[in-house]
């Protein structure tokens, strides 16, 4: 995140509807698509290759965009080490019986090896990962950045990363049963999309300090694909 390319209303003009679309997106778009579950992938990776053509001719370079093949080293150091530290806490946490509970989640209650295996190697890096890292702390947050300080476009995308998680955790919310009448699930969706969004933070601070999208890269993959693990062993488990 350097030098600012000029034409603050052609800034302007990509970025106000690219929030627009990423707040619709995962709300309104993605439960209406045709084919769900099956077309979830397919149709994030191919938002993915849009959304980045459309970066690059709106004068983002790879390095706004934390793509630069040259950074793919201190990338991979500043990511691997929080994603290790996750692999170990979800280790350590199924190691405990009175702890394993937490991990539970009852829509990979009666998930087979092959729909687990499906979410931890194809649907989680490639339709969740890939897209909302090149989303948000790739474009988005580029974008944001031709037009206000880094903090505030930091806070921003942060934000808009903490309302594109309210259908999934109204999901999660409904599946697990968590709480009972609709202010409390109200409260829960807040709650979560809140915790999201300090998540999208440390994300960007990743992204950052490293100057490489591989960074949160790496510990969301970890976060999710090891969470999905750990809540299919801890069905198993008992």
């Amino acid at each position: 995140m350097h030098a600012r390319p000029p034409g603050r209303a052609r800034a302007l003009a990509f970025a106000a509807p690219l929030v627009l679309v990423l707040g619709a997106w995962n709300n309104v778009v993605v439960p209406r698509l045709p084919g769900l579950p099956g077309s979830y992938v397919p149709v994030n990776v191919a938002a993915t290759v849009v959304l980045l053509v459309a970066a690059r001719a709106a004068g983002l370079s790879w390095r706004d965009l934390g793509l630069d093949r040259r950074r793919l080293t201190v990338g991979l150091r500043w990511g691997g080490l929080p994603a290790a530290v996750v692999a170990a806490g979800c280790a350590a946490g199924l190691a405990i019986p009175a702890v394993r509970p937490l991990f539970a989640d009852a829509r990979l209650a009666g998930a087979d090896g092959g729909e687990v295996a499906y979410q931890v190697l194809v649907r989680i890096p490639l339709g969740t990962v890939l897209w909302e890292e090149v989303a948000f702390r790739g474009v988005l947050l580029a974008a944001l950045a031709r037009l206000v300080s880094l903090p505030a476009a930091t806070a921003a995308a942060a934000v808009v990363f903490g309302f594109w998680h309210v259908r999934p955790t109204l999901s999660a919310v409904a599946a697990n049963d968590l709480v009972d009448g609709p202010v409390l699930r109200g409260l829960a969706v807040v709650l979560g999309c809140a915790v999201t969004a300090a998540a999208g933070v440390l994300f960007t601070w990743l992204r950052l300090r490293s100057g490489s999208l591989l960074a949160p890269v790496l510990l969301h993959l970890a976060t999710n694909t090891l969470g999905t693990l750990a809540a299919a062993a801890a069905h198993r488990l008992g």
